[in-house]
């Protein structure tokens, strides 16, 4: 089975007793047996997970320190016919010194043992009582030399710069206060190459605090570019000061991926998959991460982990990338919202232009374009007259649609005004010597061009700029007229994908507008189907013209654009992730049928993207050739196009 680049990892919370290392141990085998059935490569317990944190000075006790040792050596043993590989926290003394550790063990082998490196003595925590810190950079080992100790039965490399990997995978780990510190161990981590981060925590609780650690592994995860897993310590240990909530956090280049239920009183383990091709094309594009294997020489470790026959994906999939998250969508509609007016403004008051001129359809994108202006002017103190919105009926213009554009500039009070193209199209018909009842695409791109010169000269005599309405997602596929709707002085939609738009349009109105006449207007434009409205409408008037009958669902393209821009994925790996995010609205040939349209047209229409207007960029991607995508117009899409032919037969 292709995995496609994701890894099975886990944070566990197990239940503890305090200086019980039977029980314990009894607890983190039952979760292991769990995690294995389930196909975790790797899991990780919090600090000190063999003895519990909180035993005090009961670490000064040789019966703890060996029964510790005891236990991890019947863990070893419990755990030989098992191959997934585990991260538990124990107590281990290396020549009179005690230190806090992570043990790292697979198959009944210990791979590598690493100490903390920062030990916290302040406020509630005395760790400097009981342990030794042990930073690598006080010990810089080479390979052959690198320390090796003796413990449960087991001889193991000891330190902080240990890498665990496997082809091409590399791991490693800290612990707790660890990525508190000014420069994290995890920082050093990953950039000799870890892409994956444990964190073996024992962090108490305090109000406040549980959303400071979340903001903290969040950007450790971002900086790194790197998976971060940290699970921490919770039911049963000590509350004779201290409370600790079993916290488990899976992040994944800043975003969190998985999270444990707050102050359970049961275990818990938390699956889920981490990418780690996105984490390499992260690394791969951002050239402020350096990869600096001469920092610290690292001892590396090989496993063996068979993750390919091992992995069932239950990772959700977003069908909807571009769409803002839920928590935050109103906060992530209005920045958007914001862009576009900031670079519109900008624009304005650099040339200073007395009159923005656009085209109104009564479609999605003439809609939002029209509403960016309005909130322009008003930002600006500029009066809403300046705004020609300038609606041009044609062959295919419906009843519905030019209603809408009307209703909506009369509600905006911008300057409106109307110019049928139908003669001035007809004329051209005759001097071209085109058969006006051929309805090919000379039919259809006379009629763009038309109303692209219309909206030109008139920002000539009204000393003003087109404002350009198309989207993103129709730069992708070159849905738009070349030297047509396809150009403008700014466009204010060019870093918008057409899923995008339609949120937008919604939530300006539902925040932004308050009279009932244009709510209802804004909700008929929200239901009306994309439509280039260029083929003759039926005898009620009505379009005949559906866009995504041709070009296919645009859902599926924004899906296709995100992760092909994005992460530079394969078409194998987007059909992968497409199949989850659609499984109940797309059977596997519908989904290969428009991928092989989008990198067909993706590809054949460069040309038109490599001399697009100015437009500002609102999300991570973009196809400004200015900026985010600089690629050939005469690019082969073979080997894209041989992929989606091998994926079913």
């Amino acid at each position: 089975m292709e995995n496609y680049g994701f890894f099975k990892v886990a944070a566990a919370v197990p239940e503890v007793k305090v200086a019980d290392c039977e029980f314990n141990t009894k607890q983190i085998l039952e979760m292991l047996v769990e995690a294995d059935k389930q196909g975790v490569g790797v899991v990780c317990f919090p600090e000190l997970s063999i003895t519990a944190y909180s035993c005090g000075d009961l670490f000064f006790q040789e019966t703890l320190v060996k029964a510790a040792e005891k236990a991890v050596e019947d863990l070893l043993e419990a755990t030989k016919k098992l191959s997934i590989c585990f991260i538990i926290g124990a107590p281990v003394k290396e020549n009179a010194k005690l230190y806090n550790c992570g043990l790292v063990c697979q198959e009944g082998r210990i791979l590598g043992i690493v100490p903390k490196a920062y030990l916290p003595n302040y406020a509630e925590f005395y760790e400097e009582r009981w342990f030794n810190a042990f930073r690598s950079e006080d010990r810089n080992y080479l390979q052959e030399d690198f320390p090796v100790i003796s413990y449960a039965g087991e001889i193991a490399p000891f330190g902080t710069n240990i890498l665990f990997g496997w082809e091409e995978r590399t791991f490693a780990i800290e612990i707790c206060e660890d990525v508190w510190s000014v420069i994290p161990p995890s920082s050093y981590h990953a950039s000799n190459r870890a892409q994956l981060l444990f964190n073996l925590s024992a962090s108490p609780e305090l109000i406040g605090k549980q959303q400071y650690v979340k903001s903290l592994l969040s950007q450790q995860s971002a900086r790194c570019h790197a998976a971060y897993v940290y699970a921490a310590a919770g039911f049963g240990e000590s509350s004779t000061d201290l409370v600790y909530a079993g916290n488990a956090y899976i992040y994944e280049n800043g975003k969190l991926l998985g999270e444990s239920e707050r102050f359970s009183f049961q275990k818990q383990l938390i699956i889920t998959e981490i990418d780690f091709d996105l984490l390499t094309s992260e690394r791969k594009k951002n050239t402020s991460f350096i990869s600096r294997p001469d920092i610290h020489n690292y001892k590396e470790v090989t496993l063996s982990l068979n993750h390919k026959e091992r992995i069932s994906f239950s990772r959700p999939v977003n069908p909807s990338p571009f769409i803002p998250v839920t928590d935050a969508y109103d906060e992530s509609c209005e920045e958007i919202f914001s862009i576009q007016v900031a670079g519109l403004a900008k624009r304005l008051v650099h040339t200073g232009v007395k009159s923005l001129v656009l085209g109104v359809s009564g479609g999605l994108d003439s809609t939002l374009a029209l509403l960016v202006c309005a909130k322009t002017v008003d930002k600006l103190r500029l009066p809403r007259e300046m705004i020609y919105g300038i609606t041009m009926p044609g062959f295919g213009t419906s009843e519905r649609t030019y209603a809408n554009a009307v209703q909506l500039m009369k509600f905006l009070g911008v300057t409106m005004m109307e110019i049928n193209i139908t003669a001035a199209c007809n004329q051209h018909f005759k001097d071209i010597g085109h058969d006006p009842s051929v309805h090919d695409i000379t039919y259809e791109n006379t009629q763009a061009r038309e109303r692209t010169q219309i909206l030109m000269d008139m920002a000539n005599q009204l000393n003003g700029i087109v404002i350009g309405t198309g989207d993103m997602s129709e730069l992708a596929l070159g849905w738009a007229t070349y030297n047509g709707d396809h150009m403008s002085m700014y466009g204010v939609n060019s870093g918008i994908p057409k899923t995008l738009v339609r949120h937008l349009v919604k939530w300006v109105a539902e925040t932004q507008i308050n009279e009932a006449s244009a709510k209802t207007s804004l909700s008929d434009i929200l239901d009306t189907p994309v439509s280039p409205e260029l083929l003759p409408a039926d005898e009620q008037g009505r379009m005949t013209q559906f866009t995504e009958d041709v070009v296919g669902p645009y859902e599926l393209h924004d899906f296709f654009l995100f992760y092909t821009l994005r992460y530079g994925f394969s078409p194998g790996k987007i059909f992968f992730l497409a199949q989850h995010a659609f499984r109940n609205l797309y059977d596997n040939q519908m989904i290969l049928k428009w991928m092989e349209v989008f990198f067909r047209r993706f590809f054949s229409q460069q040309f038109k993207r490599s001399c697009m207007p100015d437009g500002p960029k609102v999300g991570s991607v973009n196809l400004s050739p200015r900026g985010d995508w600089r690629m050939p117009s005469d690019a082969s899409v073979q080997l894209w196009l041989k992929e989606i032919e091998s994926i079913l037969p």
